[in-house]
């Protein structure tokens, strides 16, 4: 059952109201586990027009759920699709403003990781308003307007609901060329991979949410737009993408490669990390989230090569973490490559 904390409560020792005091997870890592969500959406996948004698949607559903990718696709015309997400969390940090931000950064990141270009998004706002004032709710919404702006990415309206715990994110649109879509099952044998982000904001944001210390290079990680990164991919002929959320770096990895039919072989001192990840993970600041995609992988992986800690981190929860590429991105380290599938669907070395 969720606690709920009143604002005397959260302000005893700071005199400031902390966000994420309000909430029993941060971010993306209060996902429900992906082993379990993929037990609630099995045999959904296909889309409407089941029953007989029900309308035929428009357009062609061109990525569904059947792969587990970051967002829908739906044809509408040659040359044309539409790019559909939607995605929210609790508080990740404390600062409002931030908060809206990295949910608003998080919600866009899933067109850019299929090779779209976000053109609409609308809120999505639940909010406990006997608890928390409605000033807050005003700067978490101020900090997605400004990086919908930044993404030149209208933003018009949404939906808000009373509840308990606070939550924020948005929908979104976009546009993408039908033969420019990254998707998870396109990857093949022989390519390299490659990470725009580093890791560690889970167990930074963990160490965050239990201090109340502020680290200003995961803020930064988590508030960039990943349009860049999928420009400079979807330029380079790349088909085959994810973004690095919730499920972590091995967990999104895994889906890709069992996707794509293909093995993921990652060499672990090549990936990147935050400064201030190691010693959070030294210190203990691990999510239930990041356990839970470990846990979820590991039946499927050969991890002897690293020690469980290493594992721990490659499997830290992140979010609005940076895309996963098969394939070579300008200023991105190449940290792995795909190849033929083997006894596991991840290797780390």
């Amino acid at each position: 059952m969720t606690q709920t904390r009143t604002p005397s409560d959260a302000t005893a020792e700071s005199g400031a109201i902390r966000l994420t005091q309000y909430a029993h997870g941060g971010g993306c890592a209060c996902k429900i586990p992906p082993g379990e969500l993929e037990q609630i959406v099995a045999g959904l996948a296909g889309g409407g027009g089941a029953d007989e004698g029900a309308p035929t949607p428009p357009g062609e559903l061109l990525v569904g759920l059947d792969a587990g990718d970051d967002a829908a696709v739906v044809g509408v015309r040659d040359g044309l699709a539409l790019v559909l997400t939607t995605d929210f969390f609790t508080p990740v940090v404390d600062d409002p403003y931030d908060w809206g931000r990295i949910a608003a950064a998080n919600a866009l990141s899933d067109v850019y990781a299929m090779g779209g270009t976000p053109v609409v998004a609308v809120n999505l706002l639940a909010w406990p308003r006997d608890v928390l004032p409605f000033e807050l709710a005003t700067e978490v919404l101020r900090g997605g307007l400004d990086v919908a702006r930044q993404a030149g990415c209208h933003l018009a309206g949404g939906h808000s609901v009373d509840d308990p715990e606070p939550k924020y994110g948005m929908a979104v649109t976009g546009l993408v060329d039908p033969g420019q879509v990254m998707r998870n099952d396109a990857g093949r044998a022989g390519v390299p991979l490659s990470l725009t982000k580093p890791l560690g904001v889970g167990v930074l944001n963990s160490r965050h949410k239990a201090t109340g210390e502020v680290f200003a290079e995961a803020v930064a990680s988590m508030t960039a737009l990943n349009a860049e990164a999928a420009r400079a991919a979807v330029a380079a002929g790349v088909r085959c993408a994810t973004d690095v959320t919730g499920f972590g770096l091995l967990g999104h990895l895994y889906k890709l490669a069992r996707a794509s039919g293909v093995t993921a072989v990652v060499d672990a001192a090549a990936v990147p990390y935050l400064p201030g990840a190691r010693e959070a993970l030294r210190d203990g600041y691990v999510s239930g989230g990041t356990r839970r995609n470990l846990d979820w992988v590991a039946p499927h992986a050969d991890l002897s090569a690293v020690s469980a800690d290493e594992a721990l981190l490659l499997a830290d929860a992140q979010t609005s973490g940076g895309l996963l590429v098969a394939g070579e991105v300008p200023g991105a380290p190449v940290i792995g490559e795909l190849v033929p599938r083997g006894e596991h669907v991840l290797v780390v070395r």
